[in-house]
Parts: C-alpha cells; sequence; structure tokens
C-alpha cells in the first residue's frame, strides 16, 4: 500500500510540472459559488500565464470549484476554522454522533440515527465497514484554473499513518480530470486489530465547446481491511476498568480470538452525461430541455476469513480455514428529460432499472432444507423531480415507485426553503419511504451454522417530518420526529443466544432536536452541539443516548504579522448512559443488547491548530482526561474507547 501510495503522489508531481507548461491555460467563469466562514488564508489574486496571448491574467480562489454529484458548486477553501477541526479525522467530515473504536480504520458506533430515504433498492450489508466506503454521491468534480494539489497526513496507532493526496488540473477550459488516494495501515493498541485500507479516485469532467454535451465520470476502487478479535475477553474487561498500570500496555490484555479478518472490497465506474436539446440563448430565452444517462456498474464483496473455528459464534460446518464470502454486482442506468421554464419552475421524468445478483457460490443444507443461495433479476422504477424558486421561495419535490421486479419501493419527498432575512432561513420538508430490507437480513451464508438463513421480511415503511431554522446571530435548531414501521435488526436469540436478524412489526417513534451556537467574546469563542433524542419502542430496537453534546471553548489570533493564525482550545465530548448496541465482527454489523448500559464518561481533548499560507497544521492530544475519569469508556461494548494519545497532521494545498 505504501508503494502504491508513493507512485500516486509522484504522479501528482510530475502531472503537475507537465500540465503546468500546457498552452491552453486560461480562467474559468465562475459559476454560483456558496460562502466560507473564517479567514481567507489564500492571497484572493494570483497571476497566471495566458500562453496564447502572452500576457498575465488574475485567478482567484473562487475559480477553484468543486462540484458535486447534485450539481451544487462549492470552491476550494483554506482557511482554518473550527469545523476544519472537526472535520481533521480518517472519515474527513464531521463526525458528531458517531464513536470510533480504538484503532483508526476500524468501524463506529452509531450514537443518532436518520431514517430519512430516497432509495429504492435495498442496501449491500456490512453495514459497520461502510463508514469509509465512497459512495456516488461521495465523489465530487472539478474545475481548476491551475493545477491544484492537496497532501492529508495525519499520524495513526502505532506504526501506522493516514495519507489522502490528490490532484487535479484543466488540460483545456473543458476538460477536467482529477485521481486521488486515501491510505491508511495502522497496528492498533490492542492484540490482532490492524487495519490497512485504500481508496483510489479519478475522476473526469468534460463540456463541448457549444455547451450543450456535459459529461462526468469516475472510478473508484476500494479495499478497507480489518484484522478481528472479537473483543477484550469477559475477564479482562474487568482488568481494563481497575486502571492498574500492569494493564496500561493494552496489548496483554486477553481478546476473544487472534485469527480472523474482514475486508471489503469494491470497484465502481460511474458515467452522468447530459445534451442540451434546448438552451437559454440569453436572459430573455425562458425555456430550456435537455436529455440525461447516468449508468453506475458497482461490484463489491464482504469476505470474512478465520483460520480455526471458535465457539464465540456457535458450533461451524467445518474445524478451519473458514471463508465466508458475499457479492453484490450492480448495472444501474437512469435516463431523465428535463424540462425547465422561468414561469413552470423546473421539470423532470425519469425511469430507471436496477440489474442485480447478489449471493454465494454454495448451496446451504440446513436441517432438510436447501437455503438459496442468490438474489438475481431486474427492477424497473419511474420517478421525477420539481423545483421552483419564487422570491425567497425555494420548493423542492421528488418521488419514485418501483413498477417491476421482485423489490417493491417507493418514496416521495417535498421541501420547503424560506429565508426570512440576510441571516435567517428556515426549511422544512416531510419524506416517506418504502424499501426492502437489507440484503444480508434477507440472505445470509456462512461456515458457521447460525449464521445461515432466508427471511421474507416485510418493507421497512418510514415517515420523517423534520424542520431546519438557520441563523448565525441567533442559533440553529434542526429538529425531526420520525415513525418506523417494521425496522429491520439483529440480536441474539433468547433462546440459543446465537445471532439473528428479527423484524419489529410495531411502530417506533423517534425525536430528535439538535442545537448550534457559537457565542464569542474577543478572540475567544464557545462553539456547541447538543442534541436531545428520544424512542418510544416497545421492544427496545433502537437504543440511543437521550443528550450528546460537544463544546469546545477555543482562542483564534493572528500571529507574527499575520504570517501565522493560530487556534488552540479544549473538546468535550458527551453523551449520557443507554445501551449501547454489540459488534458482531462475523457480520461487520451491530446488533441490539439490553442487558448493560454504557456511557455517561466525558472525552476531552486539547488542541493547537495554526495556519501558515494555505497550510493547516493540527495537533491534539486525544481523551487526556482517561487516566482520572475512571476506565469506563467503551464504544461498544467488549470494546474500549481510546486511552490519552497525542497525535499530529497536516493538510497542505499547492496553487501551481
Amino acid at each position: 500500500m505504501n508503494r502504491r501510495v508513493l507512485l500516486i503522489f509522484l504522479l501528482c508531481c510530475f502531472t503537475g510540472v507537465y500540465a503546468q507548461n500546457k498552452k491552453d491555460v486560461r480562467v474559468l467563469q465562475n459559476d454560483k459559488i456558496d460562502s466560507f466562514q473564517g479567514q481567507d488564508s489564500l492571497n484572493r489574486n494570483s497571476n497566471v500565464k495566458d500562453f496564447k496571448n502572452s500576457k498575465q491574467i488574475k485567478a482567484n480562489i473562487e475559480d477553484y470549484l468543486i462540484i458535486s454529484q447534485e450539481n451544487d458548486t462549492t470552491h476550494v477553501d483554506t482557511t482554518l476554522t473550527i469545523y476544519k477541526d472537526y472535520k481533521f479525522n480518517y472519515l474527513r467530515k464531521d463526525d458528531f454522533g458517531l464513536i470510533p473504536f480504538s484503532n483508526l480504520g476500524q468501524t463506529y458506533n452509531t450514537l443518532s440515527y436518520d431514517f430519512e430515504n430516497t432509495k429504492l433498492m435495498p442496501s449491500f450489508g456490512a453495514r459497520a465497514r461502510h463508514f469509509n466506503y465512497m459512495e456516488v454521491e461521495d465523489i465530487n468534480y472539478y474545475r481548476v484554473p491551475t493545477p491544484l494539489t492537496e497532501m492529508f497526513f495525519k499520524t495513526a496507532f502505532e506504526q501506522g499513518q493516514l495519507l489522502d493526496a490528490f490532484f487535479t488540473v484543466n488540460t483545456t477550459p473543458r476538460f477536467n480530470f482529477s485521481i486521488a488516494y486515501k491510505g491508511l495501515r495502522s497496528l492498533g493498541k490492542y492484540q490482532h486489530i490492524l487495519t490497512s485500507t485504500g481508496n483510489f479516485r479519478f475522476t473526469t469532467n468534460y463540456a463541448t465547446k457549444n455547451n450543450k454535451y456535459h459529461l462526468r465520470t469516475h472510478i473508484v476502487t476500494q479495499d478497507l481491511l480489518n484484522q478481528e478479535n472479537g473483543g477484550l475477553q469477559d475477564s479482562s474487561v474487568s482488568y481494563f476498568e481497575t486502571g492498574n498500570p500492569e494493564f496500561l500496555d493494552r496489548s496483554i490484555l486477553e481478546v476473544n480470538f487472534e485469527n480472523a479478518e474482514s475486508i471489503l472490497k469494491g470497484k465502481r465506474f460511474h458515467l452522468d452525461h447530459t445534451y442540451d436539446i434546448v438552451r437559454k440563448k440569453d436572459s430573455t430565452s425562458s425555456n430550456k430541455l435537455n436529455i440525461r444517462h447516468i449508468m453506475s456498474f458497482e461490484d463489491k464483496y464482504y469476505q470474512y476469513d478465520q483460520t480455526t473455528s471458535n465457539t464465540f459464534f456457535g458450533d461451524a460446518f467445518k474445524s478451519s480455514k473458514l471463508k465466508d464470502r458475499v457479492s453484490l454486482e450492480n448495472l444501474y442506468n437512469q435516463f431523465q428529460l428535463n424540462y425547465s421554464n422561468d414561469l413552470m419552475g423546473d421539470l423532470q421524468f425519469n425511469v430507471s432499472n436496477n440489474n442485480y445478483n447478489y449471493g454465494y457460490d454454495k448451496l446451504v443444507v440446513l436441517n432438510g432444507e436447501t437455503i438459496v443461495n442468490r438474489f438475481k433479476g431486474d427492477v424497473f422504477a419511474v420517478g421525477g423531480k420539481y423545483h421552483k424558486q419564487y422570491k425567497s421561495f425555494d420548493l423542492v419535490g421528488e418521488m419514485g415507485i418501483n413498477i417491476t421486479g421482485n423489490f417493491d419501493g417507493n418514496y416521495i419527498k417535498g421541501t420547503a426553503s424560506f429565508k426570512l432575512n440576510d441571516d435567517m432561513s428556515a426549511t422544512a420538508s416531510i419524506n416517506h419511504s418504502s424499501k426492502a430490507p437489507n440484503y444480508n437480513t434477507l440472505l445470509y451464508q456462512s461456515d458457521y451454522v447460525n449464521y445461515n438463513w432466508r427471511n421474507n421480511f416485510n418493507n421497512t415503511e418510514t415517515e420523517q417530518l423534520s424542520f431546519h431554522l438557520k441563523s448565525k446571530k441567533i442559533v440553529d435548531i434542526t429538529a425531526d420526529y420520525s415513525t418506523i414501521t417494521d425496522y429491520t435488526y439483529f440480536k441474539k436469540d433468547e433462546t440459543t443466544s446465537l445471532l439473528k436478524a428479527f423484524q419489529n412489526n410495531s411502530t417506533i417513534t423517534y425525536l430528535r432536536i439538535k442545537l448550534e451556537k457559537e457565542v464569542t467574546f474577543g478572540k475567544f469563542a464557545l462553539n456547541n452541539t447538543i442534541l436531545y433524542q428520544n424512542a418510544q419502542d416497545n421492544n427496545n430496537t433502537i437504543n440511543i443516548p437521550e443528550l450528546t453534546t460537544r463544546n469546545t471553548l477555543y482562542f483564534s489570533s493572528n500571529m507574527f504579522k499575520k504570517a501565522l493564525y493560530l487556534q488552540t482550545g479544549v473538546t468535550l465530548n458527551y453523551f449520557t448512559s443507554y445501551y449501547m448496541n454489540s459488534y458482531d465482527p462475523l457480520l461487520a454489523e451491530f446488533y441490539v443488547q439490553n442487558e448493560k448500559e454504557y456511557g455517561n464518561f466525558p472525552r476531552l481533548d486539547f488542541f493547537i491548530n495554526a495556519k501558515i499560507r494555505q497550510t493547516r497544521i493540527f495537533l491534539k492530544a486525544e481523551h487526556f482526561n482517561s487516566a482520572f475519569t475512571g476506565y469506563n469508556y467503551y464504544s461498544a461494548p467488549n470494546y474500549p474507547y481510546r486511552d490519552f494519545v497525542v497525535r499530529f497532521g497536516i493538510v497542505w494545498n499547492f496553487f501551481m
């Protein structure tokens, strides 16, 4: 993996030098972009040579565009804010509502759930391994006036590091490509929890001279490997909680097994192209008509290997060389007809097809019955979208329904936004969804006897009503209320004490209210995020902490004649005790347990962040209170959270 990281880095450097000598480098037209908070740390104007006209022209930081799958456009941001600190982690996104396991690259336990859904097909299993699996919506496209490189580095736990190298260039004003690789290797503090992961991304973004045809593609390959140990043995849990100095070397604590590993691998080719049949020629034109085709082919598999069987999972069909492998091949095609009119708004009609092939390459006969080994077929769906903006109002609606195939599904979503003034805006949305449970709850096969099933579960029905009031001066409030029927989950059977998939046929109600507010006084600031949750569930299948909070007190200032920008402070993370979900390493899934509560421990992090030109430097003493607030901190039952550790990292942008 380290060789691949080095290769990508050298390729980025070589391509950057090559691209700088191309004879058609120009500044692009600005699209509408979002504004960013924080100090602008890059000279807003830099000289770019236009070789064709032999003169210098100006390139702004706003010209370095980032375009999402939904065509939302922002620009590169080199500022240093507290939100950059929240995103400086393995996922490179704010992980509020998640608690990581002890080693970098392992899974996360979920402290909060969002039941909004606009998908029609069941999801692949092994959800605990998908936090760092990059989906279609996680891939961005770029347009830049000069080559751009970003290097992300962060130390890991024992013999490892995390690196994310990215490079993008416009070879002409109409054609952009980007290449990136995120690689991690970390040994960890406990026995047999090594992680080794890699995410390779390649994107292209192209438009013809007349701007009538637009093309975007990406290729993504990912491999996420974890050694698995089943957590601490029950006898070792007491040694961990005593805080005895003899056991502060976590490698001497006994784990359940040391002979297993799991891997999630996937590759995807994605194509998204649009042709304008009728274009708006000038400001007096009112009509626009285009056709769009999206094709995405993904091939992925999850595999669990164990050298010898272990009673941790019950009886096995064989005693050695256990190997469970499940794969999914999915080819998705969608055709859209999009019409825009200044009076009517934006209308879309779409038809789509999913060709899926999920399953195993073997048959299982259990108790005289043969369990099918594969789901295979086609699902056709139709849908539509509507968007209309009128003065300060913005209305969006979308729907979809499966019309043929073995999986039923439908959704409808409506959103209304209103801008009250320059500071305050409000958004309300409603969402209904009916979707088949994940593939691995319907069909699973394993060399372990108990992990074999074929279930005929009902679709999970969800309804959600949400509201968001956004204001910098007052407070950000997000609230949503959901009802869930036929919720599918994993739990140990009360009779056999072995894990199975279940369905809760009663209706669950779930309320979330989140408040976000930063209070400043001079160069000091207090940033607060508070989440209240309540689930009414007679069967206790959705367990969440009632209160989750993150509070950061920090100081910010320019120093050394503004050559350096400094932020330093302390962050508190805390959630109340609750029946925390357990982790099953064979399935790579979390399951419900209602025997013991976990939580109610503070996590204090001290950080010093600095920015010098386009370089952001991050130094953090994580969980520095671990030695004096009690050794009762867990990410899941029998899986302790991280001890005190000091970690360092940087994010460095190069504008060539």
